[in-house]
């Protein structure tokens, strides 16, 4: 099986330079449908769902190969070879946006630009670092959804969204995360919550947009602008969208900010 069957990769769009779309946590390509329509015109956009997402097929997963963010890394490289792809403008969303960091690190040559949005590198506080969690919640939230997934889904999802105003995003994610291969999803959550990517910021090279939401309780604004700080050159734009996912929430801004971003 190619790695574009495996990660159920699309392919759309009438322009020649790629944009790669990568989802979050518990999601999948279809998170990303108000936006790439305002890109197709002029972009080859790139989709595809992570293992164990989406229609993705998870049947050769093992949490031995899928270890790290590194190994997610390697997927995102793995498809930039398969359809032999140059000076890709990468999006990323949530740990997808470090997931590009350590991809775009590995192979800089294959990448124009990187959006990164709603980033964290790490999510626990450690000395003089904000990450937004202590040790204590991590262990918690890992623990709680290891015990009874679906119920952390129903739980965490709307908190995750924000914008209580609007239930039905966060009944989106809610059913997002539960349409998630399980065990899979559990294994990511665990490497994701607990992964420290900070050494990795300052050897980002490629020109970098960091898009931060306001009241996003997983990547709050401190996080946004420390990544801002260890990124030489990048550019820092706080949103008014509120939550964790302004894909869904506030995809005109979203849309707006990007292509500000690739003008310059």
């Amino acid at each position: 099986m190619t790695v574009t069957q495996k990660l159920n990769v699309k392919v759309i769009g009438q322009g020649k330079q790629p944009m790669l779309f990568a989802h979050g946590y518990g999601c999948d390509q279809k998170m990303w449908r108000y936006v790439t329509s305002a890109f197709e015109n002029d972009y080859q956009v790139i989709l595809f769902d992570h293992i164990g997402f989406g229609k993705s097929d998870a049947s050769g997963y093992t949490i031995g190969r899928y270890n790290s963010l590194e190994a997610y890394a390697d997927d995102v490289l793995a498809i930039i070879e398969e359809l032999n792809l140059q000076d890709v403008i990468y999006v990323g969303h949530s740990v997808s946006a470090m997931i590009g960091v350590l991809a775009s690190n590995k192979q800089p040559e294959r990448f124009a630009k990187l959006v990164l949005i709603s980033p964290s590198p790490c999510y626990v506080n450690d000395d003089n670092y904000i990450g937004g969690f202590t040790e204590e919640n991590i262990n918690g939230l890992i623990s709680s959804l290891e015990s009874d997934y679906l119920t952390w889904a129903h739980t965490i999802a709307p908190v995750i969204m924000g914008n209580p105003d609007r239930p039905v995003l966060g009944q989106e994610l809610a059913d997002s995360f539960c349409s998630s291969n399980i065990e899979v999803a559990k294994d990511f959550a665990r490497i994701t919550f607990l992964s420290d990517n900070r050494h990795d910021l300052g050897n980002v090279t490629t020109d970098t947009l960091i898009l931060q939401c306001s009241e996003d309780v997983i990547a709050p604004e401190v996080v946004g602008e420390y990544v801002h700080e260890q990124i030489n050159g990048s550019q820092f734009v706080k949103m008014e969208a509120v939550g964790h996912c302004p894909n869904l929430s506030a995809p005109e801004e979203t849309i707006t900010a990007i292509k500000n971003f690739l003008k310059r």
